[in-house]
Protein backbone atom coordinates (compact mmCIF):
# COMPACT_ATOMS: atom_id res chain seq x y z
CA UNK A 1 0.00 0.00 0.00
CA UNK A 2 1.22 3.33 -1.09
CA UNK A 3 1.10 6.41 1.22
CA UNK A 4 -0.37 9.51 -0.62
CA UNK A 5 2.06 12.70 0.17
CA UNK A 6 0.91 16.03 0.49
CA UNK A 7 1.49 19.63 2.46
CA UNK A 8 0.92 19.82 6.30
CA UNK A 9 -2.44 22.36 6.36
CA UNK A 10 -2.21 24.41 9.67
CA UNK A 11 -1.66 27.85 9.15
CA UNK A 12 -4.37 30.31 9.79
CA UNK A 13 -6.30 27.44 11.81
CA UNK A 14 -7.85 28.37 15.51
CA UNK A 15 -9.06 26.15 18.20
CA UNK A 16 -12.69 24.99 17.25
CA UNK A 17 -15.96 25.50 18.88
CA UNK A 18 -15.66 21.63 20.43
CA UNK A 19 -14.86 23.15 23.85
CA UNK A 20 -16.80 20.70 25.36
CA UNK A 21 -15.39 17.85 24.15
CA UNK A 22 -11.98 16.54 26.20
CA UNK A 23 -9.56 16.56 22.99
CA UNK A 24 -7.62 18.86 25.65
CA UNK A 25 -7.84 16.44 28.57
CA UNK A 26 -8.28 12.15 29.24
CA UNK A 27 -7.94 10.39 26.91
CA UNK A 28 -8.68 13.42 24.12
CA UNK A 29 -5.07 15.00 24.87
CA UNK A 30 -3.62 11.25 24.09
CA UNK A 31 -4.89 11.16 20.51
CA UNK A 32 -3.35 14.90 20.22
CA UNK A 33 -0.09 13.63 21.59
CA UNK A 34 0.17 10.50 19.15
CA UNK A 35 -1.06 12.67 15.98
CA UNK A 36 1.89 15.32 17.42
CA UNK A 37 4.08 12.32 17.35
CA UNK A 38 3.23 11.10 13.20
CA UNK A 39 3.63 15.15 12.52
CA UNK A 40 6.79 15.09 13.88
CA UNK A 41 7.47 11.42 12.20
CA UNK A 42 5.91 13.25 8.56
CA UNK A 43 8.07 16.32 8.73
CA UNK A 44 11.58 14.28 9.03
CA UNK A 45 10.50 12.22 5.80
CA UNK A 46 9.91 8.88 8.08
CA UNK A 47 7.92 5.92 8.46
CA UNK A 48 4.74 7.76 8.00
CA UNK A 49 3.60 10.60 6.14
CA UNK A 50 0.63 11.86 7.60
CA UNK A 51 -0.66 15.34 5.90
CA UNK A 52 -3.19 16.02 8.63
CA UNK A 53 -2.02 15.40 12.12
CA UNK A 54 -0.13 18.87 12.41
CA UNK A 55 -3.63 20.48 11.56
CA UNK A 56 -5.47 18.25 14.35
CA UNK A 57 -2.84 19.85 16.80
CA UNK A 58 -3.34 23.12 16.04
CA UNK A 59 -7.00 22.53 15.73
CA UNK A 60 -7.16 21.79 19.31
CA UNK A 61 -4.98 24.30 21.38
CA UNK A 62 -3.73 21.90 23.83
CA UNK A 63 -3.11 23.26 27.11
CA UNK A 64 0.00 20.85 27.06
CA UNK A 65 2.78 21.55 24.39
CA UNK A 66 3.13 19.57 21.96
CA UNK A 67 5.24 19.65 19.12
CA UNK A 68 4.90 19.17 15.64
CA UNK A 69 8.48 19.39 14.67
CA UNK A 70 11.46 18.54 16.70
CA UNK A 71 12.91 22.17 16.45
CA UNK A 72 9.71 23.25 17.84
CA UNK A 73 9.86 21.09 20.87
CA UNK A 74 11.77 22.40 24.15
CA UNK A 75 14.77 21.40 24.07
CA UNK A 76 15.05 19.29 26.87
CA UNK A 77 12.28 17.08 25.76
CA UNK A 78 13.85 16.68 22.32
CA UNK A 79 15.01 13.23 23.23
CA UNK A 80 11.37 12.14 24.59
CA UNK A 81 9.90 13.39 20.73
CA UNK A 82 12.42 12.27 19.06
CA UNK A 83 11.62 8.76 20.73
CA UNK A 84 7.88 9.37 20.56
CA UNK A 85 8.23 10.27 16.91
CA UNK A 86 10.03 6.87 16.17
CA UNK A 87 7.68 4.48 18.10
CA UNK A 88 4.21 5.97 16.07
CA UNK A 89 6.17 5.72 12.88
CA UNK A 90 6.91 2.01 13.56
CA UNK A 91 3.54 1.52 14.72
CA UNK A 92 2.06 3.29 11.86
CA UNK A 93 4.01 1.87 9.38
CA UNK A 94 3.48 -1.86 10.56
CA UNK A 95 -0.37 -0.93 10.90
CA UNK A 96 -0.69 0.32 7.35
CA UNK A 97 1.11 -2.68 5.78
CA UNK A 98 -0.76 -5.53 7.63
CA UNK A 99 -4.17 -3.52 6.21
CA UNK A 100 -2.38 -2.86 3.01
CA UNK A 101 -1.38 -6.76 2.96
CA UNK A 102 -5.07 -7.65 4.26
CA UNK A 103 -6.88 -5.81 2.06
CA UNK A 104 -4.90 -6.99 -0.86
CA UNK A 105 -5.42 -10.40 -0.27
CA UNK A 106 -9.57 -9.27 -0.94
CA UNK A 107 -10.92 -8.78 2.72
CA UNK A 108 -12.65 -5.60 1.73
CA UNK A 109 -13.71 -4.85 5.13
CA UNK A 110 -11.63 -2.55 7.16
CA UNK A 111 -13.03 -1.62 10.60
CA UNK A 112 -10.85 0.48 12.75
CA UNK A 113 -11.95 0.73 16.45
CA UNK A 114 -11.88 3.47 18.46
CA UNK A 115 -10.53 5.58 15.40
CA UNK A 116 -9.29 8.76 17.30
CA UNK A 117 -7.40 10.99 14.49
CA UNK A 118 -6.41 8.15 12.25
CA UNK A 119 -6.13 9.26 8.78
CA UNK A 120 -5.62 6.31 6.90
CA UNK A 121 -8.38 6.28 4.87
CA UNK A 122 -7.57 9.63 3.49
CA UNK A 123 -3.37 8.95 3.48
CA UNK A 124 -3.43 5.66 1.91
CA UNK A 125 -4.28 4.03 -1.62
CA UNK A 126 -6.60 0.96 -1.40
CA UNK A 127 -7.86 -1.78 -3.64
CA UNK A 128 -10.81 -0.98 -5.39
CA UNK A 129 -14.05 -1.74 -3.09
CA UNK A 130 -12.53 -1.52 0.23
CA UNK A 131 -14.28 -0.01 2.90
CA UNK A 132 -13.13 1.84 5.95
CA UNK A 133 -15.26 1.86 9.01
CA UNK A 134 -14.09 4.08 12.02
CA UNK A 135 -15.71 3.69 15.24
CA UNK A 136 -15.58 6.63 17.86
CA UNK A 137 -17.98 8.47 19.81
CA UNK A 138 -19.66 11.22 17.99
CA UNK A 139 -17.53 14.42 19.20
CA UNK A 140 -14.28 12.91 17.90
CA UNK A 141 -15.69 12.26 14.99
CA UNK A 142 -17.66 15.53 14.12
CA UNK A 143 -13.63 17.30 15.54
CA UNK A 144 -11.64 15.13 13.16
CA UNK A 145 -14.51 15.43 10.44
CA UNK A 146 -14.17 19.76 10.54
CA UNK A 147 -10.58 19.68 11.00
CA UNK A 148 -10.14 17.42 7.45
CA UNK A 149 -13.24 19.57 6.33
CA UNK A 150 -10.59 22.69 6.25
CA UNK A 151 -7.92 20.64 5.02
CA UNK A 152 -9.84 19.79 1.76
CA UNK A 153 -8.89 16.21 2.52
CA UNK A 154 -10.79 13.35 0.28
CA UNK A 155 -10.98 10.14 1.34
CA UNK A 156 -9.05 7.26 -1.12
CA UNK A 157 -11.76 4.55 -0.20
CA UNK A 158 -15.35 4.77 0.96
CA UNK A 159 -15.07 5.67 4.73
CA UNK A 160 -17.78 5.30 6.86
CA UNK A 161 -17.95 6.71 10.42
CA UNK A 162 -19.74 4.74 12.82
CA UNK A 163 -21.06 7.02 16.02
CA UNK A 164 -19.89 4.49 18.77
CA UNK A 165 -19.20 3.94 22.65
CA UNK A 166 -17.08 0.76 22.60
CA UNK A 167 -19.30 0.33 26.16
CA UNK A 168 -22.48 0.05 24.15
CA UNK A 169 -23.80 -1.68 21.73
CA UNK A 170 -21.64 -0.93 18.77
CA UNK A 171 -21.82 -3.96 16.96
CA UNK A 172 -25.26 -2.90 16.28
CA UNK A 173 -24.44 0.42 15.17
CA UNK A 174 -21.73 -1.21 12.68
CA UNK A 175 -24.76 -3.58 11.09
CA UNK A 176 -26.40 -0.17 10.46
CA UNK A 177 -23.94 1.43 8.35
CA UNK A 178 -23.58 -1.38 6.37
CA UNK A 179 -21.38 -4.08 7.86
CA UNK A 180 -21.64 -7.21 6.25
CA UNK A 181 -20.99 -9.91 8.83
CA UNK A 182 -21.06 -12.33 6.07
CA UNK A 183 -17.55 -10.88 4.46
CA UNK A 184 -13.94 -11.53 5.68
CA UNK A 185 -12.94 -8.31 7.88
CA UNK A 186 -9.90 -6.90 8.74
CA UNK A 187 -9.71 -5.29 12.24
CA UNK A 188 -7.08 -2.48 14.25
CA UNK A 189 -6.88 -1.72 17.47
CA UNK A 190 -4.21 0.69 17.61
CA UNK A 191 -3.79 2.43 21.08
CA UNK A 192 -7.21 0.82 22.36
CA UNK A 193 -5.93 -1.68 24.89
CA UNK A 194 -4.24 -0.23 27.15
CA UNK A 195 -6.86 2.19 28.28
CA UNK A 196 -9.50 -0.53 28.38
CA UNK A 197 -10.28 -2.39 31.66
CA UNK A 198 -9.76 -6.07 31.29
CA UNK A 199 -13.23 -7.14 31.41
CA UNK A 200 -13.78 -4.66 28.44
CA UNK A 201 -11.14 -5.81 27.02
CA UNK A 202 -12.90 -9.39 26.68
CA UNK A 203 -15.56 -7.58 25.56
CA UNK A 204 -14.26 -6.17 22.67
CA UNK A 205 -12.43 -9.18 21.32
CA UNK A 206 -15.87 -11.16 22.19
CA UNK A 207 -17.71 -9.08 19.75
CA UNK A 208 -15.18 -8.86 17.03
CA UNK A 209 -14.66 -12.62 17.43
CA UNK A 210 -18.52 -12.73 16.65
CA UNK A 211 -18.66 -10.33 13.76
CA UNK A 212 -15.63 -11.94 11.70
CA UNK A 213 -16.42 -14.53 8.79
CA UNK A 214 -13.44 -17.00 8.54
CA UNK A 215 -10.39 -15.87 7.29
CA UNK A 216 -10.94 -12.53 8.71
CA UNK A 217 -7.46 -10.47 10.18
CA UNK A 218 -6.98 -8.70 13.33
CA UNK A 219 -3.98 -6.52 13.96
CA UNK A 220 -3.57 -4.99 17.56
CA UNK A 221 -1.25 -2.90 20.22
CA UNK A 222 -0.47 -4.47 23.11
CA UNK A 223 1.36 -3.17 26.31
CA UNK A 224 2.76 -6.19 29.07
CA UNK A 225 1.89 -5.66 32.11
CA UNK A 226 0.57 -1.48 32.32
CA UNK A 227 0.18 -1.52 35.84
CA UNK A 228 3.70 -2.27 36.62
CA UNK A 229 5.09 0.57 33.49
CA UNK A 230 2.77 3.11 35.94
CA UNK A 231 4.57 2.47 38.88
CA UNK A 232 8.27 2.66 37.79
CA UNK A 233 10.32 6.35 38.36
CA UNK A 234 11.12 6.58 34.92
CA UNK A 235 7.36 6.52 34.38
CA UNK A 236 6.98 9.30 36.35
CA UNK A 237 9.37 11.43 34.56
CA UNK A 238 8.28 11.29 31.66
CA UNK A 239 5.00 12.05 32.81
CA UNK A 240 6.27 14.69 34.29
CA UNK A 241 8.49 16.17 31.51
CA UNK A 242 5.66 15.50 28.85
CA UNK A 243 2.84 17.03 30.74
CA UNK A 244 0.63 14.01 30.07
CA UNK A 245 -0.70 11.66 33.45
CA UNK A 246 -0.75 8.50 31.83
CA UNK A 247 -1.27 6.91 34.57
CA UNK A 248 -4.56 8.37 35.47
CA UNK A 249 -5.74 7.38 32.05
CA UNK A 250 -4.45 3.51 32.11
CA UNK A 251 -6.37 0.66 34.43
CA UNK A 252 -4.32 -0.61 37.57
CA UNK A 253 -5.15 -4.54 36.67
CA UNK A 254 -3.57 -7.94 36.43
CA UNK A 255 -1.72 -7.87 32.99
CA UNK A 256 -4.07 -8.94 30.27
CA UNK A 257 -2.85 -11.58 27.52
CA UNK A 258 -4.95 -10.54 24.40
CA UNK A 259 -2.59 -14.09 22.22
CA UNK A 260 -3.93 -16.22 24.83
CA UNK A 261 -7.49 -15.19 24.15
CA UNK A 262 -7.08 -15.07 20.76
CA UNK A 263 -5.54 -18.62 20.32
CA UNK A 264 -8.18 -20.16 22.89
CA UNK A 265 -10.92 -18.85 19.91
CA UNK A 266 -9.30 -20.15 17.06
CA UNK A 267 -7.45 -17.24 15.79
CA UNK A 268 -4.01 -18.53 14.37
CA UNK A 269 -1.60 -15.61 16.50
CA UNK A 270 1.51 -13.76 15.89
CA UNK A 271 3.57 -11.89 18.15
CA UNK A 272 6.25 -9.34 17.69
CA UNK A 273 8.29 -6.36 19.99
CA UNK A 274 7.94 -3.06 18.72
CA UNK A 275 11.41 -3.03 19.05
CA UNK A 276 12.51 -6.12 16.98
CA UNK A 277 9.98 -4.19 14.18
CA UNK A 278 11.94 -0.75 14.32
CA UNK A 279 15.10 -2.88 14.29
CA UNK A 280 13.77 -4.37 10.57
CA UNK A 281 13.15 -0.58 9.80
CA UNK A 282 16.30 0.40 10.81
CA UNK A 283 15.71 2.02 13.27
CA UNK A 284 16.04 2.32 17.02
CA UNK A 285 13.85 2.53 19.36
CA UNK A 286 16.32 4.15 21.64
CA UNK A 287 16.53 4.24 26.04
CA UNK A 288 15.80 8.10 26.10
CA UNK A 289 11.96 6.76 26.53
CA UNK A 290 12.78 2.92 27.50
CA UNK A 291 12.20 1.62 24.30
CA UNK A 292 15.12 -0.22 24.38
CA UNK A 293 12.81 -2.41 27.09
CA UNK A 294 13.37 -1.22 30.52
CA UNK A 295 10.74 -0.62 32.27
CA UNK A 296 8.76 2.97 32.45
CA UNK A 297 7.35 3.45 29.15
CA UNK A 298 4.93 1.65 27.15
CA UNK A 299 7.60 1.58 24.39
CA UNK A 300 9.70 -1.19 25.97
CA UNK A 301 7.22 -3.59 26.37
CA UNK A 302 4.95 -3.29 23.52
CA UNK A 303 3.87 -5.79 21.26
CA UNK A 304 2.42 -5.63 17.98
CA UNK A 305 -0.13 -8.57 17.52
CA UNK A 306 -1.68 -9.93 14.11
CA UNK A 307 -3.77 -12.39 14.04
CA UNK A 308 -6.30 -14.79 11.31
CA UNK A 309 -9.40 -16.51 12.31
CA UNK A 310 -9.63 -19.96 10.76
CA UNK A 311 -5.67 -20.41 10.61
CA UNK A 312 -3.46 -20.37 7.26
CA UNK A 313 -0.96 -17.48 6.56
CA UNK A 314 -0.95 -13.93 8.24
CA UNK A 315 -0.62 -11.16 5.92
Amino acid sequence: MDTIRGDTRSGGWTAISHADWDIVTGVGITALAVAAGRAVESGRGGLVTDPYAATFVAAAASPVPLPTSLDAADPDLRPVWDAMATYMGVRSRFFDEYLGAATAAGLPQVVLLAAGLDTRAYRLRWPPGTVVYELDAPKVLSFKDEVLAFADAVPTTERLAVDADLREDWPEALRERGFDVARPTVWLAEGLLPLLPNNAKDAVFTRVHELSAPASRLAAEHVDDVAAVVRTARFDEVRDRVGIDMAALWPDEDDYRPADWLTRHGWTVDVERSADVARRYGRTLDDAAGGDGSAGNPMGTSQLITARRGGGPIA
